[in-house]
């Protein structure tokens, strides 16, 4: 009986990752943020399940795209845990637990290449358009 409680909070938890995705989608559609990229990430680590990285077009815009997540995130009742790099604003991290958010300037993007690194060792590709 333990064991299909235990089950059904798992698809509990992949649920209210899946709704915080598509808030965290919004969030990220409503400030224009550029080439965004959803990397399920729940068979390579336990620190999240999703991944989201995106581009802003500037500072200034990176740090309107991740307090707009934070924000969002917060009006439907998930704080997020953290968000850093705030002050440069050329990658902004915004942890909210199951869905962990990457905002960054496209040449520090290019640079770190997140999706490239989280894909590493399986069979095909980790990474989504967030259009699909």
């Amino acid at each position: 009986m333990q064991e299909k409680q235990k089950q059904d909070g798992d698809q509990t938890a992949a649920v209210q990752a899946d709704e915080l995705l598509a808030i965290t989608l919004a969030a990220l559609e409503d400030m224009k943020a550029v080439d965004v990229r959803v990397i399920d990430v729940r068979e390579l680590t336990t620190i999240t399940d999703i991944m989201v990285v995106a581009s802003g077009t500037s500072t200034r815009h990176v740090k309107a795209i991740a307090d707009n997540v934070a924000l969002e995130a917060k009006q439907h009742g998930v704080e997020a845990l953290g968000v850093e790099g705030d002050k440069g604003a050329e990658w902004i991290l915004v942890d909210l637990a199951d869905v962990v958010v990457h905002v960054m300037m496209p040449e520090i993007r290019a640079f770190y290449a997140l999706e490239k690194l989280w894909s590493v060792g399986s069979g095909e590709p980790a990474q989504q358009d967030a259009e699909s």
